[in-house]
């Protein structure tokens, strides 16, 4: 396991990458729902911000390794359906 300043660093560049693309997605596909495409990228906001926030405030009581585990484990799940919606989107 990296450590805390190198799990939110790979975070906010998975991030900011999916938020580009998501702009890019609606700027260069045809007519998108302008509600989808605002709503997917409040969904991305929220995904950084949760992340981040339970990188730096973990639960009490769960074996690091294991919490660290499942928070990836959680974070490469919504990321995949973040990137479901955009390419449905295209």
């Amino acid at each position: 396991m990296s450590n805390k300043r190198d799990l939110k660093r790979t975070i906010n560049y998975i991030c900011s990458d999916l938020f580009a693309e998501c702009i890019a997605a609606s700027l260069y596909s045809g007519e998108p729902d302008q509600e989808n495409v605002k709503a997917l990228l409040a969904s991305i906001l929220n995904i950084h911000t949760n992340y981040i926030c339970r990188i730096s405030h973990p639960e009490p009581g769960v074996e690091k390794k294991l919490y660290f585990k499942n928070l990836i484990k959680n974070f490469n799940k919504d990321v995949s359906e973040v990137i479901d919606q955009i390419n449905a989107m295209q």
